[in-house]
């Protein structure tokens, strides 16, 4: 069976337009304007995927998004009309699995969702192999094993600091527990209180040049693990 998303949003406008694109992609499409709508469209059916709007009336997405993780694990993109990072931040933070600032080619959002329900099924999975990522005007070369900083510098990276930035990159914008990070670039099960990856990501950040009393790369979810916060686009 077609996966069902359900679009939260008061554009009307852009709910037929993405109904439309996202039935013809294959999906099947309930959609809403605001929270009231969401919870009776969840009480009435199966959804396998939430498009929620930040700005709503009533609550908003926010709200939503939080009170949705207090229920389930559903997976969630969040949209908005605002750039900030701020916002995206929060959002993440919120439970949201990804976010998408508008306006937004149809096509990315496909995309997007296609990766969200494919890391939430297989959430360890070989994601592929890329040729290089850009993030936050970062690029990271794979064959090289090179990362260029946004003014064109050349940062060197030892060999575990390059894997971990992998794993990163290949999951952004979801949180990686210790164990997880531990299992992914070590291939081991963490020992009790092992805090090892702490030592990785605090190197990796320096040479990311990421404060870690106000990080806005790799940020750090108390008692969860971390969180690649910036959206990553990768070549193959």
């Amino acid at each position: 069976m077609s996966d069902h998303l359900l679009i939260v949003d008061d554009d009307l406008g852009l709910r037929e337009l993405l109904g439309d694109y996202l039935s013809r992609n294959g999906f099947r499409v309930s959609s809403v304007a605001d929270g009231r709508g969401l919870w009776a469209a969840l009480d009435q059916d199966a959804v396998d995927l939430i498009i929620l709007d930040l700005m709503l009336p009533g609550d908003d997405g926010l709200t939503l998004c939080r009170n949705l993780r207090a229920r389930s694990r559903m997976p969630i993109i969040m949209l908005t009309a605002r750039g900030d990072d701020t916002d995206r931040i929060i959002g993440l933070e919120m439970g949201a699995d990804d976010y998408l600032p508008k306006p937004f080619n149809p096509r990315e959002l496909l995309a997007r969702i296609k990766g969200v329900l494919r890391r939430v099924r297989d959430p360890l999975g070989d994601p592929g192999e890329a040729k290089r990522f850009h993030f936050a005007g970062w690029t990271l070369e794979v064959a090289a094993r090179q990362l260029v900083a946004p003014d064109s510098v050349l940062v060197p990276l030892s060999a575990s600091e390059y894997r971990l930035l992998r794993v990163f990159l290949e999951r952004p914008q979801r949180v990686l527990s210790r164990d997880q990070l531990l299992d992914l670039t070590q291939g081991r099960e963490a020992a009790p209180f092992d805090r090892s990856i702490d030592v990785q990501v605090s190197r990796l950040r320096r040479r990311l040049r990421d404060d870690p009393r106000e990080a806005t790369i790799i940020k750090t979810l108390r008692n969860e693990g971390y969180l690649l916060t910036v959206p990553v686009h990768a070549e193959y």
